[in-house]
C-alpha cells in the first residue's frame, strides 16, 4: 500500500540529487504521513494522514 495521505492526497515527490560537480541522480522526498484512526463514513478506520492535516485540524482522531 502506498503511503498517501487519505485527506489531502499528498504523496512522495521525485527529483534529482545534485552534487557539487552538478552530477544528477534520481531521488525521492517522502511525505510525512502518520497512521491514525479517524472516522471514515461514520466508522473508525486506520489510514495514513499527513502531519499537516493533523496539525491544522482537518481531521479528528478517534
Amino acid at each position: 500500500m502506498a503511503r498517501v495521505c487519505h485527506i489531502t492526497g499528498k504523496k512522495a515527490r521525485t527529483g534529482n540529487k545534485r552534487s557539487h560537480a552538478l552530477n544528477k541522480t534520481k531521488r525521492r522526498w517522502g511525505v510525512n504521513v502518520q497512521k491514525v484512526r479517524i472516522l471514515v463514513d461514520g466508522k473508525p478506520k486506520r489510514v495514513y494522514v499527513s502531519a499537516r492535516a493533523l496539525k491544522s485540524g482537518k481531521v479528528q482522531r478517534v
